[in-house]
């Protein structure tokens, strides 16, 4: 079985303009990715739009994913020369590791400014991402923790912010992107981390990619959370995870749709554990 994910909505259009307008306006972009899946969650897009602007990526959500892949992740991007930091949903961004790996990017522009007595002179940033990587999370943890909302800047629209981060850095945000299709494994992956809105697609069906990949990457953590076998198709798990979890509709049969959403959410939640769905 194969599921085509095709999802190029018109304000993903516009956010690719909004990205291209203001790139000019920041000294670096902050690439905001899902550590789960950090092949499926960088936009190929963005490499074509920023070029050769310095970028830093921000491994979101490392709280969910694999310890150890993430340790390969960060080798892997340095390897390719971008600087990779981890951040997860509990703790607060990284305001002073960003600047630091800000500043080794900015080098030149920093020795011109030591020349002129300016220290730690403002880095401004642009942040981009796909829908889901945390990128608003890592956006109302700045807002709330470190600033606020900094003045409309020249060639700015209203609907654009600037947030100030600490002292030295203001971040312009941008909608969540994606682009227009995708290979089915990357869609499916974006699909399982909720990137793309489970009421696009059949729930059912994507549930079923999921046990199927489990099956293959991390089969353990399925008898871990539900303590059933292994050693049957992907239905046949599907519909024991039902008969554990008491989703039966009138009749005795098995109700797909709750039990879909009950994997895919402990899946999301961490429930089913550290799992990283892509290595290098």
């Amino acid at each position: 079985m194969t599921m085509n994910i095709n999802w190029f909505p018109g304000h993903m259009k516009k956010t690719k303009e909004i990205i291209i307008d203001n790139l000019k306006l920041v000294d670096v972009v902050l690439e905001i990715i899902d550590s789960r899946i950090p092949i499926s969650s960088r936009n190929p897009m963005i490499d074509e739009i920023i070029a050769d602007k310095p970028r830093i990526i921000i491994m979101n959500k490392s709280d969910l994913s694999d310890p150890e892949v993430n340790k390969k992740w960060i080798a892997k991007f340095k390897e390719e020369g971008i600087p990779a930091i981890l951040m997860n949903s509990k703790e607060n961004v990284p305001v002073d590791r960003i600047y630091k790996e800000a500043k080794i990017l900015l080098k030149d522009k920093f020795k011109k400014n030591e020349e002129k007595n300016i220290d730690n002179p403002l880095i401004r940033m642009m942040i981009v991402g796909v829908p889901n990587s945390g990128k608003s999370t890592f956006i109302n943890k700045l807002s709330k923790k470190k600033g606020a909302k900094v003045g409309n800047r020249p060639g700015i629209t209203q609907s654009k912010q600037w947030i100030k981060a600490g002292s030295n850095i203001q971040l312009l945000d941008t909608p969540g992107i994606l682009w227009p299709k995708f290979e089915e494994k990357i869609g499916l992956h974006l699909s399982f981390t909720n990137a793309i809105r489970d009421e696009v697609l059949n729930i059912e069906d994507l549930t079923l990619k999921f046990l199927e990949e489990m099956k293959e990457i991390k089969p353990e953590a399925l008898v871990d959370r539900y303590g059933i076998e292994l050693e049957v198709p992907a239905l046949e798990i599907y519909e024991a995870i039902a008969k554990k979890r008491g989703a039966i509709i009138a009749g005795g049969d098995f109700d797909y749709t709750r039990t879909a959403n009950i994997i895919l959410n402990d899946f999301r939640s961490g429930k089913l554990g550290k799992i990283s769905l892509e290595r290098p």
